[in-house]
């Protein structure tokens, strides 16, 4: 199941990694992708500078002797320079590497650790995170005065994680409020800011 989990993550890494990979919330390629973007508070070019973030933390972790550990087993989200890291991995060193390797892509901002250390994966609980997912996304699509392109969301063993830009704390609660009616949510762990956030406008630490 491990290795079939593997191969199933491998795919975006293979392809270039779309600014979606593994099973996160992002839509990257064409016009009307393009148009989806352009209505993200952080614009065509911060979707861009966040790509490359993401493209070079794969590329880190994946030259790393652990990278195919941390590849099968490890979420990546990217939103304005803050890197949100979730999943889960067999020892605390290897967290602490995962971690410190995404530091060193450049433009990051911020790194959130939301690795645990343990063993309950595997290949039914990544389908329901995929279903969880998708399911979550649908209903901030269709959810009135949810801007959903600002959003990113990624779910592990039954635990959902968002990061991205809220207008206001009314829109952020109809959001938190639909993950945790989704069913086999166990938690939902929110790093989303304000629009009006003075730490969206910080830049990488020196």
């Amino acid at each position: 199941m491990r290795v079939f989990r593997m191969l199933l993550r491998a795919v975006p890494v293979l392809a270039v990694m779309p600014l979606a990979a593994c099973v996160e919330t992002a839509i990257i390629g064409g016009a009307a992708a393009v148009g989806t973007t352009a209505l993200q508070e952080r614009g065509v070019k911060g979707a861009a500078s966040d790509l490359g973030i993401r493209t070079e933390i794969n590329d880190l972790w994946v030259r790393d002797t652990n990278g195919q550990v941390f590849m099968r087993d490890l979420n990546l989200q990217v939103y304005e320079g803050r890197v949100l890291v979730s999943g889960e991995v067999a020892n605390a060193d290897l967290r602490a590497q995962a971690v410190q390797l995404a530091w060193k892509a450049s433009g990051v901002k911020e790194v959130l650790n939301e690795v645990e250390v343990g063993n309950t994966g595997g290949l039914r609980t990544y389908w329901i995170d995929s279903r969880i997912v998708r399911e979550l996304e649908g209903r901030m699509l269709l959810e009135r005065g949810v801007s959903s392109p600002n959003y990113s969301v990624e779910s592990y063993n039954g635990n959902v994680f968002l990061l991205g830009v809220a207008q206001d704390q009314t829109e952020l609660n109809r959001v938190l409020q639909l993950a945790r009616n989704i069913s086999s949510v166990k938690k939902v762990v929110s790093h989303v800011l304000m629009k009006d956030d003075p730490r969206r406008f910080r830049g990488p630490p020196a």
